[in-house]
């Protein structure tokens, strides 16, 4: 026992280790990104350097929350902590948002106004853009948990889009085409904001309590009447914590009178199934035919 909980807090300790050096690697090259940016006069770079600050914040906030994931429910939270990383994602898309809306209203004038660009910095701190961020996401690849691994197909896109700048940079250094810079700016922030509206759906969706969008109702019901005693299913509400852990409520109607016993054994029949189903906690209600239910909505 104390052999398994040693080796727990080493997983957990190593899953902090690995986002703690990716959110380090990320702020300082951030900073640095958006110095380069301005030193090049590059809005591409200044574009990337939003993406890789909000990717930082996502970074330093996964980082708390894996450090909180290990609490249990509390006074404070009955559910636990879970619904955190949905507020931190929240927070992300804000912020990417933001900065999105601030590098076009930068890049849109510079199309029909071009700008000299220093290509020879731009090709450096793409290169380095690629390094840093390719070290990271491989040191995350070697995690399990999913917040290492989301993160970690993030930081790749952040690779494709330094590897974007790169070739940007290069062709530059041969043809002054300043028009290129903008454009490309442009580009990556449309990728960026179309990611950020996926991502504000599927938290709004969770803030709202709508039902997973990997489950159907219609199923639930199906899997819950294929069960003998049960004749009948009410008041069925499904959620999500964080798009992860679903919960279930529902009435269930039943034929005659069952023991404790069976009463019982229904339940965990109940739950068993609900778990196939990927519905990590159930809370059943189960009521006689000839049993009025007390809420307005059955």
């Amino acid at each position: 026992m104390g052999h398994n909980h040693q080796h727990q807090n080493h997983q957990q300790h190593a899953k902090e280790s690995r986002i703690r050096l990716a959110f380090f690697l990320n702020v300082v090259f951030a900073i640095l990104e958006i110095t380069g940016g301005v030193f090049t006069n590059s809005v591409s770079i200044i574009s990337n350097a939003v993406h890789d600050l909000g990717d930082s914040i996502s970074l330093g906030m996964a980082w708390y929350f894996q450090r909180l994931s290990g609490r249990d429910r509390d006074n404070h939270f009955s559910f636990g902590y879970k619904r955190f990383s949905v507020l931190g994602a929240f927070i992300n898309s804000l912020v990417l948002l933001t900065g999105s809306i601030l590098v076009i209203i930068i890049a849109i004038p510079r199309i029909f106004h071009p700008q000299h660009i220093h290509a020879k910095g731009m090709f450096f701190l793409a290169l380095a853009g690629i390094i840093v961020n390719g070290i990271a996401a491989i040191r995350l690849k070697k995690g399990n948990s999913l917040n290492e691994k989301v993160i970690s197909l993030h930081l790749v896109e952040d690779v494709l889009g330094w590897t974007a700048v790169l070739i940007v940079g290069i062709v530059m250094n041969f043809y002054p085409l300043p028009l290129l810079d903008p454009l490309l700016s442009i580009l990556i922030t449309i990728y960026i904001l179309w990611n950020v509206w996926k991502n504000l759906k599927s938290t709004l969706r969770i803030f709202l309590q709508a039902i997973p969008e990997t489950k159907q109702m219609a199923d639930i019901e199906k899997q819950l009447l294929s069960i003998q005693e049960v004749t009948g299913v009410h008041d069925l509400h499904v959620w999500s914590m964080d798009g992860i852990y679903h919960v279930l409520t529902v009435h269930v109607t039943v034929a005659g009178n069952l023991t404790l016993e069976h009463t019982k054994q229904l339940k965990q029949d109940i739950r068993a199934k609900m778990e196939g189903l990927g519905i990590e906690h159930t809370t059943v209600e189960i009521e006689h035919q000839d049993e009025v239910c007390g809420l307005t909505d059955c």
